[in-house]
């Protein structure tokens, strides 16, 4: 089980510097809304012994091993297998009323899905076309390119891939499924570089972003993540923190957009004098969004796409 704990989480102790100040006191409460293989969490236990977390994670594989790698920290750990978007839930299953003092997001694949090639994430292996984080879900990456139209398809892999081949690409497909299902991963990167035109065969690996765009569909992060901003800032303590670490655009844009609408005030033009209602419920304290170090992308090229930002509440959100 030590190689499979050999992946660097990212950001790691930019996290923990970030979201420490928010956890201290005699048992302060942090949400690792994405657990994974348990990285972060494993950091943030051993730096802070009075700290209590709750994993979340859809994925039981991955639940399993992190259950086995934070062991050791016995029942400062508590784990809810669900997805992201249904933190609310697992906070009142897990901690009742209790406001966690820091949430921490770090969204996209994980370790776990990019080394294991049967779960069907990378196109550099040949398996089962899946892509599922949780594989009780109903669908499948090969259900997404057996009924999705031509258009439909075209414009999942422009809008979650930043694909500009991605209507040539829709069109090889459905040319390919008339003869066949496109079941494998090794059938679609096939289809894929016989659509790619010779000038940018060398360009970077055509399936790369068709490969992201499907994930992302198949387990609906956009739509998740949308429904999961909003319950993490209302329900993060007065003087919490929340951050969030993501690889994708899209993502980034739904962060920045909800992070600087509550960090803003409300109140209306020419108003002579703010009113309490119109004061900001957060602070940034991060500028902008904060990118990996040439050093840590060196040593960890999954972090060379990362976008962090963070939050510190300083009143309760009124919606």
């Amino acid at each position: 089980m030590i190689a499979t704990y050999s992946h660097i989480p990212v950001l790691a102790t930019r996290a923990l510097d970030l979201l420490s100040p928010a956890l201290q006191g005699d048992s302060p409460v942090l949400v690792d809304a994405t657990l994974g293989l348990g990285g972060h969490t494993e950091m943030f236990l051993s730096a802070l012994p009075a700290l209590r977390v709750l994993g979340i994670d859809r994925d039981p594989e991955a639940l399993e091993q992190a259950r086995e790698r934070l062991a050791p920290f016995g029942d400062r750990v508590m784990f809810a297998a669900c997805r992201y978007d249904e933190l609310g839930r697992a906070l009142d299953e897990h901690v009742a009323q209790e406001a966690p003092g820091a949430i921490l997001f770090d969204l996209g694949v994980s370790s776990l899905h990019l080394d294991k090639p049967e779960r069907g994430f990378s196109y550099s292996h040949d398996a089962p076309l899946d892509m599922r984080m949780n594989p009780h879900d109903d669908v499948s990456a090969a259900d997404i390119l057996q009924s999705f139209t031509e258009t439909d398809l075209a414009d999942l892999f422009y809008r979650l891939g930043d694909e500009k081949l991605a209507k040539r690409y829709a069109r090889a497909i459905v040319e390919r499924r008339l003869q066949a299902p496109i079941v494998r991963t090794g059938d679609l990167v096939e289809v894929l570089q016989e659509a790619t035109p010779y000038a940018l065969k060398d360009k970077g690996h055509p399936a790369k972003r068709v490969f992201q765009a499907l994930r992302m569909a198949v387990n609906q992060e956009l739509e998740s993540l949308a429904r999961a901003l909003p319950e993490a800032f209302d329900r993060v303590a007065i003087g919490g923190r929340v951050a969030i670490m993501s690889y994708h655009s899209g993502e980034d844009r739904l962060v920045k957009r909800e992070l600087r609408k509550l960090s803003t005030s409300s109140a209306p033009a020419g108003l002579p004098r703010e009113l309490p209602e119109h004061l900001p419920s957060f602070r940034e304290i991060t500028r902008g969004a904060e990118v990996a170090s040439a050093e840590e992308i060196a040593s960890n090229p999954r972090s060379a796409s990362v976008r962090l930002r963070a939050g510190e509440k300083v009143k309760e959100v009124t919606r």
